[in-house]
C-alpha cells in the first residue's frame, strides 16, 4: 500500500494540478477550453469526460505497451482512445442528452486532444499502470478545474447564474445592472484564460 501512495506517485498526481498544469503551463487543449466554457455544466461534463478517458487510456496503453510494435504505436493509441471516447459519448447521450448536444463535436474531438495523446506517448508508454493512472487522473483534473473556473466566471457574469440557477438578485438588475453579453463569446474565454495563466505564472515566478 505504501508503494501505491509513495512520494513519487504523489508527485505524478499532484504536479499536473499546479506546477505542470496542461493548460496553464503547457498551454495544451485550449481549443475545447474556449469552446465549452460559456456555461458551467458543459464545462464540468467535458472536464470529467477528459479525465476519465485520459486516466483509463493511460492504464490500457501502459498494460499493453510491451506488446505494441513501435512503428504502429500511435495507431494503437488512437484506437484505444477512440473506443473510450465512443463509450463516453454514448453514456452522455443516454444520461445527459442536453449537455451532449451543447458539447456537440467536442466530445469526439477528445480523440485528438493534445493533453491525452501527449500523456500516452510521454508517460504511459514507459511507466507502470498505477503510476500511469495517476498521471492521467492528475492531468485530467488539472484540465478540468481550469474549465470549471472559466465556465463559472463566464456564466455568472454573462448570464447572472450558476448551473442555471440565478445568483445575481433581481434587485441588482432593477438598479441598472446588465449581464455582460461578451462573456458568452469565445473571445472572452481566451481573455479570461490568458488572465488565469498570467496570474498563475506571476505567482509561481515570485515564489521561485
Amino acid at each position: 500500500m505504501s508503494k501505491l501512495f509513495s512520494k513519487d506517485n504523489k508527485h505524478v498526481f499532484t504536479n499536473p494540478l499546479n506546477l505542470d498544469n496542461p493548460i496553464l503551463v503547457q498551454v495544451l487543449g485550449i481549443c475545447s477550453a474556449l469552446a465549452v466554457t460559456s456555461q458551467l455544466k458543459p464545462a464540468i461534463v467535458m472536464g470529467l469526460a477528459v479525465t476519465v478517458i485520459t486516466a483509463f487510456s493511460n492504464v490500457i496503453i501502459s498494460i499493453i505497451r510491451k506488446t505494441i510494435p513501435n512503428r504502429i504505436r500511435i495507431i494503437v493509441q488512437l484506437v484505444v482512445v477512440a473506443a473510450l471516447v465512443t463509450i463516453v459519448s454514448q453514456i452522455l447521450k443516454a444520461f445527459v442528452y442536453d449537455v451532449s448536444v451543447q458539447l456537440s463535436v467536442y466530445v469526439g474531438l477528445i480523440i485528438t486532444n493534445c493533453i491525452l495523446m501527449g500523456r500516452l506517448e510521454a508517460f504511459a508508454m514507459t511507466n507502470k499502470p498505477w503510476s500511469s493512472f495517476l498521471d492521467g487522473l492528475g492531468n485530467g483534473l488539472g484540465y478540468a478545474y481550469i474549465l470549471v473556473l472559466v465556465g463559472a466566471v463566464r456564466e455568472l457574469l454573462g448570464r447572472g447564474s450558476i448551473l442555471g440557477w440565478q445568483v445575481i438578485p433581481n434587485g441588482v438588475y432593477e438598479a441598472g445592472y446588465l449581464n455582460n453579453g461578451m462573456m458568452t463569446m469565445p473571445a472572452m474565454a481566451l481573455i479570461l484564460l490568458g488572465c488565469v495563466i498570467w496570474v498563475h505564472r506571476a505567482y509561481f515566478l515570485k515564489e521561485k
